[in-house]
């Protein structure tokens, strides 16, 4: 962790102090340069989520505010950059919620299989008032603010066997998240759940390893890993959810002009990555179907039984995000 951090202040001095520089001599004020970490691939909506905020924080800003963005996880894993955006080492991380769950159990809400089977239902969930709020409060008390919430679409099965009926599932050696909840869903489902990081599922998936792995089409296709797959199963078991992330001392030290710049910046960029999420999967599904890979539709009936042998997840869930927490998450579900 200390090689990984002394890196990552090697890495944003070497991309400030240009910046800085440039700044004063046009007009002898600081020109601000702040990392934004992200571990996912660039050719993904968290990468257009994070550049999308930095435009229209330059933009709003007349240029004076800078944020450089560093994917592919070179300034840290997605642990490291939660540590170090909580430490104030960087200020802004872009990523995906589950990996939240071991810093913030009740981050876990997201985690529910099948709560709901139309992403617009999500976000309506999400953008509820009183959930948007209970949400920040357990963000802050972390010592992080949530600037906004995006997401890349459900998740979705990827495999060699097709998948048409709960029985299909057994005995699948699937590649998850490490995500207790993650392993107990696909437990659940009689098949094998085996974690792993996502560098490793490409030749996993090459070598037999693994049958078979869980991701948004978006990572799907970034990584290839249709090459190595016959299917993708409409399991839509859960929205992979990106949250937008501030220190909260970094945010409340800001000027409050800037701080309604970034305000308004990440609103701006939250409603242009969901346009891009649900364009780009039609794109992507696609791209896997020109190569020959086969999209397998579900039925209801089967999503129901799904729905049915995750109940002690659901349970599972509401000790770690609290029954008043899922309760809000489901109003929208419930409708």
């Amino acid at each position: 962790m200390k090689k990984r951090m002394k890196m990552v202040m090697y890495l944003l001095t070497i991309s400030i102090l240009p910046l800085i520089a440039a700044g004063c001599k046009k007009n002898d004020t600081q020109t601000y340069a702040w990392p934004l970490g992200s571990s996912s691939p660039e050719d993904t909506v968290t990468q257009i989520y994070g550049e999308k905020f930095i435009e229209e924080v330059d933009r709003l800003s007349e240029g004076k505010m800078k944020i450089q963005i560093y994917a592919n996880g070179i300034i840290g894993s997605d642990r490291e950059l939660l540590e170090s955006c909580a430490d104030g080492d960087i200020p802004f991380v872009v990523q995906n919620t589950a990996p939240q769950v071991s810093f913030m159990p009740e981050i876990s809400v997201f985690d529910l299989p099948c709560a709901y089977s139309e992403i617009e239902s999500v976000r309506t969930a999400v953008d509820d008032q009183t959930f948007s709020d209970a949400l920040q409060n357990i963000y802050e008390k972390n010592g992080y603010h949530l600037l906004g919430m995006a997401d890349q679409g459900f998740r979705v099965m990827s495999t060699n066997k097709k998948i048409e009926t709960i029985k299909d599932f057994t005995g699948q050696k699937i590649r998850t998240m490490e995500n207790s909840n993650h392993l107990l869903f696909w437990k659940d489902l009689n098949a094998n759940p085996t974690p792993m990081t996502f560098s490793e599922v490409y030749i996993g998936l090459q070598q037999n390893t693994i049958d078979a792995q869980e991701n948004p089409y978006e990572v799907i296709v970034s990584g290839k890993l249709y090459e190595q797959q016959k299917y993708v199963v409409q399991t839509n078991h859960l929205p992979h959810m990106i949250s937008l992330l501030v220190n909260d001392e970094f945010l409340e030290n800001l000027e409050p002009e800037e701080r309604a710049i970034i305000e308004q910046a990440s609103a701006t960029a939250t409603a242009y990555a969901r346009e891009q999420a649900d364009e780009r999967v039609a794109e992507r599904i696609s791209v896997m179907e020109d190569y020959g890979v086969e999209i397998v539709e579900l039925s209801e009936e089967v999503h129901e039984e799904i729905r049915s042998l995750s109940q002690n997840v659901y349970e599972n869930i509401e000790e770690q995000a609290g029954e008043e927490l899922v309760e809000l998450y489901l109003s929208e579900s419930e409708k």
